[in-house]
């Protein structure tokens, strides 16, 4: 997420070249060290040539992870909470091109919704569209991609896995 939010307004190149510093100084994206970044922290950040120096980009990270660690109480784990948006399953698209993916969709409006009211910064429907993408939430790749049918295929594999471990706990 604190990827997804820095790049708003940016190109992805910009964030993926800086992806190793933010790693490095957002401590491994380790919530509970982010939750208490304090003031003296920001000024350090603000300074780091290694990351997007905006500082309303830096309060959000700090908050989002204050509200990922809300999140994870509530639900047990983000990524519970997170899945319920899918029904618990990737969403498989069939796009023919991809000028034909969308920017945003009823999944992430709902979950852009949803993170604002929890708390979340810089989680418009665009950049949570963006974050289903990248964690495998929707396969977005063209029906015709050699990727495509694989990444159906695991979706099938991991819903499979989930059945099966589901029957064993009851």
């Amino acid at each position: 997420m604190i990827l997804e939010g820095a790049q708003a307004g940016l190109s992805w190149s910009t964030i993926l070249n800086k992806r190793a510093g933010y790693r490095r100084t957002f401590d491994n994206f380790d919530a509970r060290r982010v939750a208490r970044y304090d003031a003296r922290k920001i000024r350090q950040l603000l300074g780091n040539a290694e990351i997007v120096r905006n500082r309303l980009k830096i309060h959000a990270a700090i908050q989002n992870a204050k509200a990922f660690l809300q999140v994870q109480k509530e639900f047990g784990s983000f990524d519970a909470y997170i899945w319920q948006f899918v029904g618990g399953r990737p969403l498989q698209n069939g796009w023919r091109t991809s000028a034909e993916v969308p920017a945003r969709t009823a999944e992430s409006d709902a979950m852009s919704k949803d993170l604002s009211q929890r708390g979340f910064k810089f989680v418009g429907s665009t950049i949570c569209y963006a974050f289903m993408q990248a964690t495998g939430m929707v396969n977005d790749h063209a029906a015709g991609c050699f990727r495509y049918g694989e990444i159906r295929e695991l979706a099938g594999k991991a819903a499979q896995f989930q059945r099966t471990a589901g029957m064993r706990s009851k």
